[in-house]
């Protein structure tokens, strides 16, 4: 795991400037430090896509119990990571084929478009410093391994499901929530300037919904789905549909 931040398997120390107010118990630390590790090593491909999923093997590679290990394949199986077999244990699951990515694409362009039109009309002072404090909070990552881009997963995340909150749908909430779709991009690739070109798409679209420019906000909206879809992640397949595996990193 040459060049990714250092894992600390719940050692009980709080990271700096967190106050010292009720720590966590013990094997609640345990837990989600074992969650994000397995999760890391799903992303970056180090258990490779539709590789069976050893519990024992990745306990003595985390110096855990099989406990913990066997929840977080339960969580990780909710985000649809990891698939349980009947009597043949987990496996992860495979990458997006061609077709799945476009279907999800197109998914979203039926209704997050409508949605940020929907969080223009709407929009109220604090909504906008939800959407311009959210977007303060994001980084550009520095490099090409998921340790870096987790942050970035997390805030494309958060800001759709605000933008979806924000147009007043919980059903349109819970229909995009029900995808993972941030995970699985960025689990089929990543990379710095793909952070970069997010951020600035996602910056135009907060700017739109803040100035409660519905058009403006539905057309960058679309634009940065269609960006991510067409410019970004379909040209990964070749002509046959199949995931080109020197793409990715």
């Amino acid at each position: 795991m040459s060049g990714r931040a250092r894992t600390h398997w719940g050692d009980g120390r709080r990271p700096q400037g967190v106050a010292a107010a009720k720590p966590l118990p013990r094997r609640a630390v345990l837990a989600d430090d074992v969650y994000e590790a397995i999760k890391a090593l799903i992303m970056d491909h180090e258990i490779e896509p539709d590789a069976r999923v050893s519990i024992d093997g990745l306990a003595r590679q985390l110096r855990v119990s099989p406990t913990p290990v066997r929840e977080a394949l339960a969580r990780l199986e909710s985000a649809e990571l990891v698939a349980k077999e009947p009597l043949r244990g987990y496996r992860a699951t495979p990458l997006l084929t061609k077709e799945e990515l476009e279907d999800l694409y197109q998914f979203r362009l039926l209704i997050e478009p409508w949605a940020a039109a929907r969080a223009a009309e709407r929009v109220a002072a604090g909504d906008k410093e939800q959407l311009r404090a959210e977007m303060a909070a994001t980084e550009v990552p520095q490099s090409d391994s998921y340790a870096e881009y987790k942050a970035l997963t997390a805030h494309d995340t958060r800001l759709h499901v605000l933008i979806a909150e924000l147009a007043g749908s919980p059903q349109v909430r819970h229909a995009f929530e029900r995808t993972h779709c941030h995970l699985h991009i960025f689990r089929l690739h990543y990379h710095r300037t793909i952070g970069a070109e997010t951020i600035k798409e996602h910056q135009a679209i907060v700017d739109a919904i803040t100035q409660g420019d519905k058009d403006a906000a539905e057309h960058a909206m679309r634009r940065h789905l269609e960006s991510s879809c067409y410019d970004r992640l379909l040209p990964l397949y070749d002509a046959g549909g199949r995931r080109r595996h020197d793409e990715r990193s």
